[in-house]
């Protein structure tokens, strides 16, 4: 392998990242731009409350997709886990801080989760139905992510017991609860909205 491949890769999967699915997808449907509508946040929730289920789905794959390929493509050049979790972080923060648009993105769940089935699917299928459960019991769609992203680390250690590598996942997670800082203060408040169906 060259040694520059991690680091093209790492580069590559932050520019990927950085590939709004929100803010294109709302512009192909002539639906308002997400960063001025709603939680001004460009992410599949929001996509939701302004323009439906179907645009928030294709948001939400395309999301997820941008975690997933870059690493994908790593894993099949033989990238090490340790560098695939690397490039799975710089989609994340591609997502969250992305150059194309003015650095203010999304707050990287879906693309964390992408990237999570990429790198191995058993940890992407305990943190998907992690999320769920909780969503179904609490009906609170940030708490859910936030409990799932704080149990992502542990899957992935007792799935792949690859320690340095789950030392970056634990590094996106942390970063994950920054970015949901607002709804944090919403949910201990009272004030954080409800998943209604």
């Amino acid at each position: 392998m060259l040694p520059e491949l991690p680091f093209l890769f790492i580069l590559s999967g932050y520019l990927i990242g950085s590939i709004s699915a929100a803010i294109i997808v709302c512009k192909i449907l002539n639906l308002p731009d997400p960063r001025t509508q709603g939680s001004n946040n460009p992410g599949a929730t929001n996509v939701l409350r302004i323009g439906g289920k179907k645009a928030a789905a294709i948001v939400l794959i395309g999301d997820g997709l941008k975690g997933a390929i870059p690493v994908l493509v790593a894993q099949y050049l033989g990238l090490s886990l340790f560098e695939m979790t690397l490039v799975a972080m710089a989609a994340f923060l591609g997502h969250v801080y992305p150059i194309f648009f003015g650095f203010k993105g999304g707050k990287g769940v879906a693309t964390f989760l992408g990237s999570l089935f990429a790198l191995n699917y058993l940890v992407g299928l305990s943190f998907a139905l992690t999320w769920l459960f909780v969503a179904k019991v609490l009906k609170i769609s940030s708490l859910s992510a936030l409990i799932a992203t704080l149990l992502a680390p542990v899957y992935f250690y007792l799935i792949t017991n690859n320690l340095n590598a789950t030392y970056v996942v634990g590094a996106i997670c942390i970063w994950i609860f920054y970015t949901h800082r607002s709804n944090i203060k919403r949910m201990l408040s009272g004030d954080e909205g409800r998943i209604k169906s």
